[in-house]
């Protein structure tokens, strides 16, 4: 039975959920999905690199990160070597979950890019390198006969893409609307209960749902990079992150929400991209205030949803986990699960 070969770029929470998911349920994942997978490479900021051709024990790579070891006490290095290890090492598949810069989409968009050039496959959950390179990685992905897979960029382990991509096949997708930031969304709730901004962002960042900066997610910019991937990947835009108007939930003040309480409605951060009657897409991310029955408006804490309209069938919406380690590693899985099947012609269980 086939058995790929993956390296971990990056070893934070997401790839390190994902090795503990192989090392606790390799055998069952093995039977239930027909292949098997096996670690040969990490790569850490804090840890160093390490390589095995026949594999890691991920015992041992799981049991470092909380004192002064590094992989260069187990045979590898205290240095990243980034690039040599995507390069060389034998993995078919590199699975990148590095801290990326959003304004640039590097480091992760160098990694995609080396290990596309050297015929690997890649799946990530950064957002920067689908939103600002996602046509010219995807052109070297086929040139090189690999896969650039990226479920986990939008959505974590909500599969809004390719279950855009593969159900909706037979309809014309119009438009999308979604709330795609936990954090803002959470934020938006704690202020309808009464709670001030700065308040509710404290409360947020002290549950975890938000960063020491939040600008990322309470001005808009998160939203904006998914909007810009969802734009051009289902809408096929062609447009690029300047076209993408963006407002954040900064200016919604407790008054905002109390009348639009009072009138019916209830503020949320909305993402949203359509294509007008001359082909071109207009994309953009606001608040809202949302009329209480409209499909988003029930959206509550740190889940996240996507509204599509579509000609057949009107509107249709997904909604599910946003963010979380768990929940993103699964999107890393699903990516490969994609890869098998494409490569095997078998059905996808995603």
């Amino acid at each position: 039975m086939t058995t790929y070969d993956i390296a971990l770029i990056g070893f934070g929470g997401v790839n390190r959920t994902l090795a503990e998911l192989i090392a606790a349920r390799g055998e069952a994942l093995h039977s239930e999905l027909g292949f098997g997978l096996r670690v040969v490479a990490i790569t850490d900021l804090r840890l160093g690199s390490l390589v095995r051709p026949d594999g890691i024990d991920l015992s041992l790579a799981l049991n470092l990160g909380g004192g002064d070891e590094t992989f260069a006490d187990h045979g590898g290095s205290a240095d990243t070597n980034n690039e040599s290890v995507i390069r060389t090492c034998t993995a078919d598949i590199i699975c990148e979950a590095t801290f990326t810069n959003p304004d640039d989409g590097e480091p992760a968009v160098s990694h995609v890019r080396w290990a596309l050039e050297s015929g690997k496959s890649v799946c990530t959950t950064n957002k920067g390198p689908v939103a600002l390179r996602g046509a010219e990685l995807t052109s070297l992905a086929e040139q090189n006969g690999a896969h650039f897979e990226f479920e986990g960029a939008v959505m974590s382990g909500t599969p809004v893409i390719r279950l855009a991509k593969t159900m909706f096949a037979g309809l014309k997708l119009n438009a999308f609307e979604g709330i795609l930031n936990g954090t803002s969304n959470y934020v938006l709730g704690r202020m309808e209960a009464g709670l001030g901004f700065e308040a509710a962002i404290k409360e947020a960042q002290e549950l975890g749902y938000a960063e020491a900066n939040p600008a990322a997610d309470i001005e808009g910019h998160d939203v904006q990079l998914k909007v810009l991937i969802l734009a051009n990947e289902l809408l096929d835009a062609g447009i690029e992150l300047q076209d993408v108007q963006r407002k954040g939930i900064s200016s919604v003040t407790l008054d905002d929400i109390r009348n639009a309480a009072q009138d019916g409605r209830r503020w949320k951060l909305v993402g949203s991209a359509r294509r007008n009657a001359d082909g071109t897409v207009t994309a953009g991310v606001a608040p809202i205030a949302l009329p209480l029955d409209h499909g988003l408006a029930g959206v509550s804490g740190a889940t996240n949803a996507v509204s599509f309209d579509t000609d057949l069938l009107g509107p249709v919406t997904v909604s599910g986990p946003g963010a979380g380690r768990v929940e993103t590693a699964y999107a890393l899985l699903s990516d490969i699960i994609a890869m098998h099947a494409a490569k095997t012609g078998a059905a996808a269980h995603v």
